[in-house]
């Protein structure tokens, strides 16, 4: 299933912007990034347990945020893209 993963991490100090770089470099193991605190990501239920469980234990929960959007396995028609960066297919193999 495709779940969106965002984030908001509060940068006014170093152990927040510590954070962020750990948050932002936990998504990248599990999905795409697609804009600067968003995540497309292709999980089964127990990665994304796992995901959760792991970016919870990287937040400051008084000072940040996180908010998983289950767009589930018929994704493609829930989203829209308009602008200049293309989209990519989560289905299909990334080239690095």
């Amino acid at each position: 299933m495709l779940v969106l993963i965002t984030y908001d991490v509060n940068t006014e100090d170093a152990a927040g912007r510590g954070r962020l770089r750990k948050v932002a470099k936990e998504c990248v193991n599990y999905g795409q990034r697609v804009q600067n605190s968003v995540f497309e990501c292709d999980l089964d239920a127990a990665k994304l347990a796992l995901v959760k469980h792991k970016l919870e234990k990287l937040i400051d929960p008084k000072r940040d945020s996180l908010r998983f959007y289950n767009l589930g396995n018929n994704y493609s028609a829930k989203i829209q893209h308009i602008g200049a960066k293309s989209a990519y297919d989560p289905e299909n193999v990334l080239m690095i």
